[in-house]
């Protein structure tokens, strides 16, 4: 007789369950640092957003596919962000039916001083529960479940530049 380990089968219904719920709950205790210096959550993915791009900039279209928000929403913080100097918006010099987004210096200022406090708080977060190898097993099997899922790997951003 050979010895085997009982392995109980988890549906993806209950993983998908976990998954949320402990994103909600991780969700919750970052949003306690917004708003930041002025800055909410929301606003904060907008500026970090374009903080990776090449010129800090980017078509309002394909921000709005890199951020939680639907696209009137988008459009609604970018203009109000534009009102506050922390973005600029111009005509897509390609396609004048688009719009650029550009991370003005003040946005970018106001973003990493954001980053430098969201980064503790998230490093609080991650490390009080989980293992270095925890970390890197999570971030391995949500890229695998994001690509899974989309088809594409869209070099999802998952660090804080340095300022």
């Amino acid at each position: 007789m050979t010895d085997r380990t009982l392995v109980t089968k988890v549906s993806p219904i209950a993983s998908w369950e976990s998954l949320f719920r402990a994103q909600v709950q991780v969700m919750r205790t970052l949003a306690e640092d917004f708003p930041f210096k002025g800055v909410s959550l929301t606003e904060y993915d907008v500026l970090y957003t374009l903080s990776f791009q090449p010129n800090r900039r980017m078509r309002i279209r394909d921000l709005n596919s890199r951020t939680l928000l639907t696209q009137p929403s988008v459009s609604r913080l970018v203009d109000r962000l534009a009102l506050r100097g922390l973005v600029a918006k111009s005509v897509d010099p390609t396609d004048g039916r688009g719009t650029i987004v550009a991370l003005t210096e003040t946005g970018f200022d106001v973003y990493r001083d954001a980053a430098r406090t969201h980064g503790r708080s998230i490093t609080g977060q991650m490390t009080k529960a989980l293992t270095d190898d925890e970390l890197a097993q999570l971030a391995a099997l949500c890229d695998k479940l994001r690509i899974g899922v989309s088809g594409v790997d869209d070099d999802c951003i998952v660090e804080t530049p340095d300022a």
